[in-house]
């Protein structure tokens, strides 16, 4: 039977039934009427009399009236639900008269059941209050090539003396430089909007056991709690020193950023700070920042709990400022900062040092495809802030020997790199940068070689990439690395890193 006929075979009784209803009304309203009417008509005898009786007879015709619409009105309330009702059956499916169920098989269940979860999955990370957080990451592979002797084989940072014995160089890959990251949409607080940022890669060291090289241990790079108004922001937690906050470009260094030791003050430091924007005008800004950061040194820690490290033990925190301009350039934004660092440092037995930092930054747009970015720093005992690789202080014997000298290492520092972008999605970057500390005052140290360790007194890197980006989520990169590293005591070493890297974004 058609869908037509269905309806129509639904519809009909409920419709002859409100025809009939509708019907008996309008024949009693007729009557009524005429009564009415002829009751107007005067009587020749007694006329109040027969007003009196028409009267009558018309108050109790329009209690007919009304008892029948009454009765109409409910007839017509069931009719329209029983109409409803047949439209509800008429909008549902019914299934074929096949003599199977209509049942979902396993397998469509499944993947309906796939389908709804991956949809959630897109939607929000499930957490345990009711803010959405969003869950990233980047996956990546390394496959390198070192000539010379280098201190870590994936992502090396100084030349080092080969060993007796030793190849000339090494291969290998890796992929414990992928990094997963958790970004959390806050609540409104006041004005303010509250974000969160967690941060970890694979570039913890590794188990001892036989796969160990293949098991990278995970470990914290960043953490920070983000408060945004208008015009000022609040962050407090886990991240870059606010005072420098650039790096090169490169998607084989990124368990450390690119020049790290090599004239970039990278370290993630917690710290606390607040930045406030000022309009100057249209298209320019000037952003000033100040804070303060965990007074980092530099020592080696214990395995683990954490011990007392120089800073530490002067019971004050290091502070910070910056003072940056921007101005936009078309589309493209120009920003030169000049920043300050201070701590005090304890080295035990009463020799105090006073750690302290300038600095300067750039990130500027030459034309529509290139651009240059830097940084650069003049500082004393810094070798905490991951500047060089020559240490805070040196010791004329043993560090916390009461009768040992301690003399903190100045040194000057930095980088830049020329961007080339002529496309979206790829670009050539290449970048130098080095850390130098100077030598004045350490004649009697150097002539007695009594000093700790053997110390670099200078190390620069250099390199050249490109980075290929296909799709939004898709990186392919390649790039040579050159390494210069001289001792106060050795001479100088290179080496020569080649890097081939892929990685997705997720």
């Amino acid at each position: 039977m058609s869908e037509v006929s269905t309806r129509e075979r639904l519809i009909s009784p409920a419709w002859k039934h409100f025809v009939k209803r509708a019907s008996l009304s309008a024949v009693f309203c007729g009557l009524a009427m005429l009564a009415a009417a002829q009751t107007n008509a005067p009587k020749p005898n007694d006329p109040l009399e027969a007003l009196r009786s028409q009267m009558q007879e018309l108050r109790v015709a329009l209690n007919d009236v009304r008892d029948q619409l009454a009765a109409s009105r409910v007839e017509s309330k069931e009719l329209r639900q029983e109409l409803a009702d047949v439209r509800q059956q008429l909008a549902t499916p019914k299934p074929q008269d096949s003599g199977i169920p209509d049942l979902t098989s396993p397998a469509e269940e499944r993947q309906l059941l796939r389908a709804e979860i991956e949809d959630q999955y897109q939607t929000k990370v499930e957490s345990g209050s009711k803010y959405r957080v969003r869950l990233s990451g980047l996956a990546v592979l390394n496959v390198f090539s070192t000539r010379g002797a280098v201190d870590s084989l994936d992502v090396p940072k100084v030349a080092t003396t080969k060993a007796p014995g030793d190849s000339n160089g090494t291969f290998g890959a890796t992929a414990r430089q992928s990094q997963l990251g958790l970004h959390l949409l806050g609540p409104q607080w006041g004005s303010a909007k509250t974000t969160g940022d967690l941060a970890f890669d694979f570039f913890g060291g590794f188990p001892a056991n036989s796969e160990g090289v293949t098991a990278g241990l995970v470990r914290l790079r960043t953490a920070k709690l983000t408060l945004d108004w208008a015009n000022t922001t609040v962050m407090a937690g886990q991240d870059t020193p606010f005072f420098s906050p650039l790096s090169p470009t490169s998607l084989a260094s990124l368990a450390y950023p690119a020049l790290a030791s090599s004239g970039n003050l990278w370290t993630w430091t917690p710290q606390a700070y607040v930045e406030h924007r000022l309009v100057v005008s249209d298209g320019k800004k000037v952003v000033l920042q100040a804070g303060v950061l965990d007074p980092l040194t530099g020592e080696l820690p214990v395995e683990y709990n954490r011990a007392p490290t120089a800073g530490n033990r002067s019971r004050a925190p290091a502070a910070a400022a910056r003072l940056a301009l921007q101005s936009r350039i078309g589309e493209r934004l120009a920003t030169i900062g000049a920043g300050g660092y201070y701590s005090r440092q304890n080295w035990g037995f009463g020799q105090m040092v006073d750690a302290w930092a300038a600095t300067v930054d750039w990130d500027l747009p030459l034309g529509p495809w290139f651009s240059l970015s830097g940084e650069a720093y003049r500082g004393k005992s810094i070798g905490g802030l991951g500047g060089g690789v020559s240490g805070s202080v040196l010791f004329k014997t043993t560090a916390g020997n009461g009768g040992s000298s301690v003399l903190p290492l100045s040194s000057a520092g930095g980088w830049s790199q020329v961007k080339f972008k002529p496309a979206e999605n790829f670009e050539f970057n290449a970048a130098f940068g080095g850390d130098v500390p100077f030598r004045s005052g350490l004649g009697t140290f150097l002539a007695k070689r009594t000093i700790e360790g053997s110390p670099s007194s200078r190390n620069v890197s250099a390199f050249v990439n490109w980075i290929y980006q296909p799709r939004s989520n898709l990186m392919f990169s390649v790039e040579y690395r050159r390494l210069w590293t001289s001792g106060f005591y050795d001479p100088r070493q290179r080496a020569d890193h080649v890097s081939v890297s892929s990685g997705v974004v997720f």
